[in-house]
């Protein structure tokens, strides 16, 4: 790593390997590396094909998605990351990856016999759906990690030895060959849900996130953001948390935000005089937040537009965490001007910043995502919103020369896109296995009544086990995977408290997002380190004091569900968010020990439980919270101006 330089291709691509599964693949050549690309380019033409023309029946398409998927991890992901360098496909995973062929081949080839016998088994059927079920968790292993596998292999555990668990967990337990039907067999399982989103709109914008790439958007999301906040105090902090918050609109990982930007923000947060690990939290805690900003939230709005139905459209949901996303960033920005002013930074000097005319004239390449919201805000399909607002990247990328798009890079995009579905693809059958057996035993129900009997039926105890249980679930899992797990386990108890149904899927889905900042596992914040060159525990402990917005405002928006623009009127909204702000301004100035001046430890504690009392809905609460901001800003403004009255005197 060079200090104070921004990170060289080869170094960004270490660190993802490092810390994210899905960066570890194969550099394939010869015959195998064009028998791949051909694979990655003919899944994305499939996927283009049935939006197009129609989606194929659910079964058809979600098995030929998943076929192209487990395929195609088998060959480009090794077993072990130390066979990485290889270039060579071991013989057992191009056996499994033949396995995968005939997995993805059987409900196409069989789909006559298999619908005349619905609930009946042949011995092939078995084995097959046997088959899929060990290729997924696999699959999983490899391109996702350990977690969710080891989570997906204990809910199979627990359907198979259901007449053994202790206490309410106990139930019948489903014979093997039960359990490998509904997996495979079944639109509850591996086809379930998830799977089904993943083969068409997750996929459609992983593509519109590639084209968009190609077209340069991600660099020209950090000249955007330096030319905007980069000669404010302590610049580069706010530069990270603007460019990630931009790459979070595209962007479904945590880590790969991290690694990307951060390659680019981290140094010149530490040639500024930032530490390392305060530089390195900014980063994490910004990126990550990535994923709770709309419109693609890390492909999860799309899962809970299925998984909440009753008519909620994805732009109910978008709008509805929009004002949250907001106030998270505002929270971060918050605290990193406290630090900046308290250490006393500086902001960008002239000749270090980008040339603004030069970066204005490239604001076309943001018209993509615009027309993509836009189109979804009038109604249209969430596939036709992505396919068009594809076209329209490609078209806008030729305004200027070099933002044009070849032919081959438009050939790259949709190979670069098939690579990114990988992942999710697996990510998202594993989850419904979990699902699956979930709906098979009644465990959602089962959870959700042990979590409020354990809160003896408080909402507050309620959520903060709810809180737990997501922050637990949710380490090491990719957000689509995380979602799907909390939201199934979790969410179940804070709705049958007559929470409602988009406030409880987003506060499992905060949660979730944030045990990537959250030690002891903190998989961002450790990638943020490994930049920085600072220590990741610290890392992730500062990361989770930035992010403390993550951490309050999910109860604010259960408590007070206008926050998400639910029954509420623009005047009541308004003012909740202004208090929501000032209330942010009191706690990050109290977390950070500073506001106009150094803050004595009694004003800290009372910023904090002011910030407190303004975020949380109530007019006594709203009340006795401003009371406390205006006696701590006139505090901050007049002790303050004595200061630089007796300075001057004494000078």
């Amino acid at each position: 790593m060079v200090k104070n330089e921004t990170l060289s291709m080869e170094e960004q691509q270490a660190l993802l390997e490092k810390y994210d599964p899905e960066a570890g693949t194969r550099k394939l050549k010869g015959i195998l590396g064009w028998l791949v690309f051909l694979g990655l380019l003919s899944f994305s033409l499939f996927q283009l094909y049935t939006a197009v023309f129609g989606v194929l029946t659910a079964q058809l398409q979600r098995t030929i998605h998943l076929g192209f998927a487990l395929a195609l991890i088998f060959l480009l992901f090794p077993a072990r990351k130390k066979n990485l360098v290889k270039h060579k496909v071991a013989w057992y995973d191009v056996l499994l990856a033949i396995g995968a062929v005939a997995v993805g081949a059987y409900w196409p080839l069989m789909i006559d016999e298999l619908t005349m016998r619905v609930g009946r088994l042949t011995e092939l059927d078995f084995y097959i759906g046997l088959l899929a079920i060990v290729l997924v968790l696999e699959a999983t292993r490899r391109t996702v990690g350990l977690p969710i596998m080891i989570i997906a292999l204990l809910f199979i555990g627990y359907a198979l030895f259901g007449p053994y668990m202790p206490g309410f967990f106990a139930h019948g337990g489903l014979e093997l060959d039960r359990l490998v039907q509904t997996m495979f067999f079944t639109t509850e399982g591996i086809l379930g849900t998830p799977l089904a989103v993943s083969s068409t709109y997750i996929f459609l914008f992983l593509l519109f996130g590639a084209f968009l790439v190609k077209t340069g958007v991600g660099e020209y999301f950090n000249d955007l953001a330096v030319s905007i906040a980069g000669k404010r105090v302590g610049g580069p902090a706010k530069v990270a948390i603007f460019s990630s918050a931009l790459q979070g609109t595209i962007s479904g990982s945590s880590v790969a935000n991290v690694v990307t930007s951060g390659s680019f923000t981290i140094p010149m947060m530490k040639k500024l005089g930032y530490r390392k690990e305060f530089a390195g939290a900014v980063e994490a805690a910004a990126s990550t937040g990535g994923q709770l900003m709309p419109p693609i939230m890390g492909a999860a709005a799309f899962l809970m537009v299925e998984f909440i139905g009753n008519g909620i459209t994805y732009w109910d949901i978008a709008k509805a965490a929009a004002i949250p996303a907001v106030l998270y960033f505002t929270g971060i920005w918050i605290m990193t001007h406290f630090e900046a002013k308290r250490t006393g930074l500086r902001g960008l000097r002239d000749e270090e910043m980008p040339d603004r005319r030069e970066v204005l004239s490239k604001i076309y390449l943001l018209l993509p995502i615009i027309i993509v919201v836009v189109l979804m805000m009038t109604g249209m399909s969430i596939m036709w919103a992505a396919l068009w607002s594809i076209v329209a990247a490609v078209i806008l990328s030729g305004i200027k020369k070099e933002t044009r798009m070849s032919f081959k890079e438009i050939v790259e995009a949709l190979v670069d896109g098939a690579r990114s579905a990988l992942a999710v693809a697996a990510a998202t059958a594993a989850a419904g296995i979990i699902v699956g057996v979930v709906t098979k035993t009644g465990l959602g129900l089962k959870m959700a009544n042990g979590l409020i009997d354990l809160a003896g039926g408080e909402l507050i105890l309620t959520l903060i086990f709810t809180m737990l249980a997501a922050l637990v679930l949710g380490m090491g899992s990719p957000t689509t995977a995380n979602y799907v797990i909390t939201s199934t386990i979790a969410a179940p108890a804070l709705i049958n408290l007559a929470v409602p149904a988009l406030s409880a899927h987003l506060f499992v889905f905060y949660f979730g997002i944030i045990a990537d900042i959250t030690p002891p596992v903190a998989l961002a914040a450790f990638a943020a380190a490994g930049v920085s060159g600072g220590e990741p525990i610290k890392t992730g402990v500062n990361s989770a004091k930035l992010a403390i917005a993550a951490f309050i405002i999910p109860y604010i928006f259960v408590l007070s569900p206008q926050l998400l623009m639910i029954d509420t009127t623009w005047p009541y909204l308004i003012w909740i968010v202004f208090t929501a702000f000032a209330g942010m301004m009191a706690i990050g100035a109290g977390i950070i020990g500073f506001w106009m001046r150094k803050m004595y430890w009694f004003e800290r504690i009372a910023g904090v439980a002011g910030g407190l009392l303004l975020i949380y809905p109530g007019k006594v609460s709203d009340i006795i919270g401003l009371s406390t901001f205006a006696i701590l800003l006139a505090m901050q403004f007049f002790i303050k101006r004595e200061d630089k009255l007796n300075l001057e005197q004494t000078g």
